[in-house]
């Protein structure tokens, strides 16, 4: 039998003893996993096993060193936990809900690090200040009194929004349970402190690489040595359904598809229609340029399928007879009404509280885009995701169902597409939306729903190996994108690099806006524009603040362009984190969970019109239709029937209308009734 030299036969021997066993089956129970169902029903019981398998090494620590253990001792028991840290490691380092040791271990160090360094330090400073216990109780009493009356003050924050806060109304819902925010008290960095920075290293060279309007590509590069080459990365929108899953086939089939060259200084490439981007490489340094091609005004007018037509027959969106028409409720007023733009951000994994708490710049912008007599800003605080994840969100809001009731079913955006709008999506994951939650509903994966449904689209520099992973397992905790690390590509945030696509994709369509308003022939097609971040979307709930910078610059740009005068701005997210120490072990992280972020900006033209109609058609009269939803219990249906009714304007569906945002939604409506699981809902 094998002996603890010094700790034989001692009390402190059993103790070390018995708290190593809770510590490894308090840890191995804390890994039991399986599908999704299981893995909600038991969260609270993988947390408690985590923590007590944390308090547990903390007691044998703290015996090991305050308890004055010989070296020997320390040096054996050290290396015991070590090797079993290992063994546990190899026993299960999974990053799924079936296996997830690797967020146990993450979990694990961010609790027990900081927690034994203050006890270090604790123990450092008793045995060399003397009366440290009555100057300690002090500093404890003060800590108490400040830690109480700044989770006061955060609970305030909670609830609060851009221009008022969650009002605590009789009859409508409330959250759940002690919402206690514990994880405000936290500073800035702390839960990854030990991933390292959180910017990107500028590339060596600088490379000045731009595409003209005829889709000659010029490069210039600081290192006049080094050979230039040029990658042309692939246009994905055409691609059928199996050719883009995230399991290792979209990135594969993009760095197959990729045109390798070598660049001649002052011989441009001219790059085929279609290209939106390419990887620019001089020596070790590289970059991205992209483009929109072909120009908006070569788009022909797409005429859709008739066996998909949306207008007529859709295998999701249903018809309706109940129409009315703005232009005849309206005619006494003198106003043209436009087709309104929509542009939608989705931020996944972002709850209200997560944005004010990590975003405050892009707060601040937002706050200052609400412009009566232009547009108008609203917010909704009660508004609760349908599901755990992005896919049964996402559908809600897509689709208007969570399970399609019908084969192949089409976004969204298709339905848009068929109504003349120019449509474009951009993806930051090297993923697609279609195929990762919709896949499994079409009859052949050989359906190209990008193709059918978009004129646009951009995802495949967010393919390259130097962010996603070409092997293993690309959404892991350090590379990725759902890593808890910055997400650099080239020298430069991800998403700055989708920003830029952003801007050209708004340039190249208002462009046209601004031909037509000078006396062009050419009539002005309205645009839908998709994009979805992935920064929200990790355990440590720190690295969506890289985006702060990017995002309050592109929130800025958009209301000095004047676009959000007839645009359709919606900045949301599909739920919030539901990883980490906040989601794992506090009531308030499951209510952020629930709790996604939702602005949206209406132009004033349009917010007039919801207001009249309220007033004199609704069904609740007397009340302003954005005012009375900022406070009622929506979920992502809405949005999608909102979507609907913006997509046919001037024309209105009645059904659409009543059941988007543009009405007052039924007061005091329940979880069952907003279509919200009973297992998921947190307001009751």
């Amino acid at each position: 039998m094998w002996k603890w030299q010094g700790l034989v036969g001692t009390p402190k021997s059993a103790a070390v003893a018995l708290l190593f066993i809770i510590f490894v089956v308090s840890y191995v129970m804390a890994l039991q996993g399986g599908p999704l169902p299981y893995i909600i029903e038991h969260l609270a019981a993988i947390g408690i096993e985590l923590l007590v398998s944390i308090l547990s090494l903390t007691g044998i620590t703290v015996l090991l060193y305050a308890g004055r253990m010989r070296r020997g001792a320390r040096r054996n028991t050290l290396l015991l936990i070590f090797c079993t840290f290992g063994a546990l490691y190899v026993y299960d380092h999974g990053e799924r809900f079936e296996k997830h040791g690797f967020y146990n271990i993450l979990v694990f160090l961010t609790m027990y690090v900081p927690l034994n360094l203050t006890l270090g330090l604790l123990y450092v400073l008793w045995t060399s200040i003397d009366n440290f216990a009555a100057y300690f109780s002090v500093v404890l009493l003060i800590g108490c009194a400040t830690v109480c009356a700044s989770l006061v003050h955060y609970r305030g924050e909670f609830d609060r929004g851009l221009f008022g806060k969650l009002q605590y109304l009789p009859g409508e819902c409330s959250w759940v349970g002690p919402n206690i925010p514990i994880v405000d008290l936290f500073p800035v960095g702390t839960q990854n402190f030990w991933a390292g920075s959180m910017h990107c290293k500028p590339e060596q060279h600088h490379i000045n690489a731009t595409i003209d309007k005829h889709g000659a590509l010029h490069v210039e590069c600081s290192d006049k040595k080094s050979q230039i080459h040029i990658e042309i990365l692939p246009d994905t929108r055409q691609w059928p359904l199996w050719r883009k899953s995230m399991w290792g086939v979209y990135n594969t089939q993009v760095l197959e598809g990729i045109k390798r060259m070598e660049y001649i200084p002052g011989e441009p490439v001219v790059l085929d229609e279609g290209t939106q981007a390419a990887v620019v490489r001089c020596g070790s340094s590289s970059t991205i340029v992209t483009r929109v091609s072909p120009s908006v005004d070569k788009l022909p007018l797409y005429t859709p399928p008739m066996e998909s037509d949306t207008r007529t027959n859709s295998s999701i969106h249903k018809l309706t007879t109940d129409w009315m028409d703005v232009t005849n409720i309206m005619k006494d007023q003198q106003t043209q009404f436009k087709r309104p733009n929509v542009i939608y951000l989705m931020l996944d994994a972002v709850s209200h509280r997560q944005f004010y708490r990590r975003l405050p710049k892009s707060a601040k912008a937002l706050r200052a885009l609400h412009r009566p007599g232009i547009n108008r800003l609203s917010e909704l605080y009660r508004y609760h995701s349908n599901g755990f994840g992005t896919d049964n969100n996402t559908r809600a809001m897509y689709f208007g169902e969570i399970t399609p009731s019908k084969a192949n079913p089409l976004p969204i955006w298709a339905y848009y597409r068929d109504r003349g709008y120019v449509t474009a999506r951009l993806e930051t994951g090297c993923d697609d939306w279609a195929k990762e939650c919709s896949g499994q509903y079409f009859e052949s994966l050989d359906y190209s729903v990008g193709n059918r449904s978009l004129d646009y689209e951009l995802s495949s520099p967010f393919c390259m190996p130097e962010y996603y992973p070409r092997t293993g397992n690309a959404f892991g905790n350090f590379k990725g994108p759902y890593s808890i690390v910055a997400r650099c590509l080239y020298g430069r945030y991800v998403h700055d690099w989708a920003f830029d696509y952003l801007y050209q994709l708004r340039r190249e369509l208002r462009r046209k806006v601004a031909s037509t308003e000078q006396g062009s022939s050419r009539l002005s097609r309205p645009y839908m524009i998709t994009a979805a971040f992935l920064e929200g979307h990790e355990g440590t709930g720190e690295v969506l603040r890289t985006m702060d910078d990017a995002l309050a610059a592109f929130l800025e740009d958009l209301g000095d362009s004047g676009e959000l005068e007839d645009t359709v701005f919606i900045l949301g997210s599909d739920h919030g984190l539901h990883m980490g120490v906040n989601f794992l072990f506090l009531k308030s992280g499951r209510i952020e969970h629930q709790n996604p972020f939702f602005v949206m900006s209406v132009p004033e033209q349009l917010h007039q019109f919801a207001e009249s109609f309220q007033q004199h058609h609704g069904s609740e009269k007397g009340i302003s239709p954005f005012v009375a939803n900022e406070q009622r219990l929506i979920s992502p249906f809405e949005v999608y029937h909102t979507f609907r009714a913006l997509a046919d304007w001037p024309k209105v569906d009645g059904d659409n209308w009543r059941r988007s945002l543009f009405a007052a939604q039924r007061a005091g409506k329940t979880c069952d009734e907003a279509g919200i699981g009973e297992i998921f809902c947190m307001c009751k």
